[in-house]
């Protein structure tokens, strides 16, 4: 049976792919560098902004904003050029990921904020480094060692709020990451996994479906319903033109007043 293929709404996406069984895919120096060579050069090719990276020696993490619906292909063509340089290089054959990569759309802020610290802190959570500019294969060493300026970062958030105040950009990326803040934040955000469907979803139809309230109370029994039939919360804030953690709030309550358990 075909895969079908995955919803791709422009935005923020974060990126998760690993080795097979968990392998080393990158064993030297060279081998990092040419992976974000490639990630620098496909950006560019398909429009998709790079905010951050951090590449382990078995699996990498990717925030990555599209603004058209080319984010397997983009990612495709980087997993399929690496794989085939990998197992030239190193004499192999096979599979080189364990599969299609993992992503998930991001439309909380907060939880943006804190992947973002999640990804540049994973060198130190390893016990690689004691510092996230010391690991040489993230975007906080670009960030924070100006001389390792990288040109497909340049319209980064993180390049983009703090220019080149370094110490304030340091300060950011040294800020602590609760790593029980990011599981809730992935259950209570709609930060969605991307799921294999066979279409995006309908916006007029979410329109006409929210369009029925008579007051404020059917309004935000809709937006929950809605949200259980999969509705991001990001397209409902658009369609009601409402922040989106005042969408997150009302499903909550609603949830809470429906006593409906919140998980």
């Amino acid at each position: 049976m075909p895969r079908k293929p995955r919803i791709e709404i422009p935005g923020y996406y974060h990126i998760i792919n690993r080795g097979v069984e968990q392998r080393v895919v990158f064993k030297e120096s060279e081998d990092y560098e040419y992976f974000i060579e490639l990630l620098c050069l496909q950006a560019k090719n398909y429009s998709i902004t790079i905010h951050n990276y951090c590449l382990m020696n078995n699996h990498y993490h990717l925030l990555v904003e599209i603004k058209h619906e080319n984010l397997s292909k983009f990612m495709r063509q980087i997993n399929s050029n690496y794989a085939v340089y990998f197992n030239k290089k190193y004499h192999r054959s096979g599979h080189l990921w364990q599969g299609r990569f993992k992503s998930w759309y991001v439309t909380d802020e907060a939880y943006l904020y804190t992947l973002i610290l999640y990804i540049e802190q994973n060198p130190i959570k390893a016990n690689i480094v004691q510092r996230v500019e010391a690991y040489p294969y993230s975007s906080a060493h670009h960030f924070l060692q100006p001389h390792q300026n990288n040109g497909c970062l340049r319209d980064a958030w993180v390049t983009q709020h703090y220019r080149s105040d370094i110490e304030a950009i340091k300060a950011f990326l040294d800020s602590k990451v609760d790593t029980g803040q990011l599981q809730e934040l992935k259950k209570a955000s709609s930060l969605i996994e991307s799921p294999n469907t066979d279409k995006k979803p309908n916006e007029e139809k979410l329109k006409k479906m929210l369009s029925k309230a008579k007051d404020t109370k059917e309004r935000n029994s809709l937006i929950l319903k809605a949200y259980q039939e999969g509705y991001s919360q990001h397209m409902m804030a658009k369609v009601l033109k409402l922040n989106q953690a005042t969408v997150q709030r009302i499903i909550k309550r609603t949830k809470r007043d429906d006593g409906i358990s919140i998980t």
